[in-house]
């Protein structure tokens, strides 16, 4: 009976904290939102909402209702032979889009950030530093090339998914890949433009 009488209580605060966070995260962003913060709204300790959620990413995610922490996908998309980056990057982002209940949220997100400076500066922050900032640092190339992957992928989902441009829509998961996967392999490889040093 004790441990059934524990339940309500945990997800009473669990919720709190969520709620808290949301709200922290739509008037602060990303980055000027802190644990601390965030555990003070919402009446607990920040040892307990670590307990909950372990890190602020994390935090983050769930309090967004996003199906994955983007976070977790960096190492997927690290593992494996590196000229096949390209193509684990793209499909990792379209398994998170093609699942219905994965879409709403990221759906949502996207749909808020046309909108809503807040939304938009709380999404740029996160994907700067749970997913760009480290997959530029593990490939060792500037963030902004990273950026420039980031760009491809949402302008994609932005057609696909959001306008439902046709020929986007009913492409499959092959066709998408042969698309953008090349392009995701030139940013996240050596990729860069070197100058023709051969004499005429």
């Amino acid at each position: 009976m004790a441990q059934a009488g524990r339940r309500p209580g945990q997800t009473e605060t669990r919720d709190k904290i969520l709620d808290a966070a949301r709200r922290r995260f739509a008037e602060q962003g990303y980055d000027g939102a802190t644990v601390r913060a965030i555990a003070a709204d919402a009446g607990v300790n920040a040892a307990l909402l670590h307990h909950f959620f372990g890190t602020k990413q994390r935090l983050f995610a769930a309090s967004m209702n996003l199906p994955v922490d983007p976070g977790e996908l960096v190492p997927r998309i690290l593992d494996g032979p590196e000229d096949e980056i390209g193509e684990r990057l793209v499909r990792a982002f379209l398994s998170l889009w093609e699942a219905p209940d994965g879409r709403a949220p990221f759906l949502a997100m996207i749909r808020s950030a046309t909108t809503n400076d807040q939304v938009a500066t709380m999404m740029r922050q996160f994907l700067e530093r749970a997913v760009l900032a480290r997959l530029a640092e593990a490939r060792g190339i500037p963030k902004v090339r990273v950026a420039g992957v980031a760009a491809q992928m949402i302008g994609f989902a932005l057609l696909r998914y959001v306008i439902g441009l046709p020929p986007l829509v009913t492409a499959s998961e092959d066709e998408v890949v042969a698309m953008l996967a090349p392009v995701a392999q030139y940013y996240l490889t050596d990729g860069v433009h070197r100058p023709d040093t051969r004499r005429g």
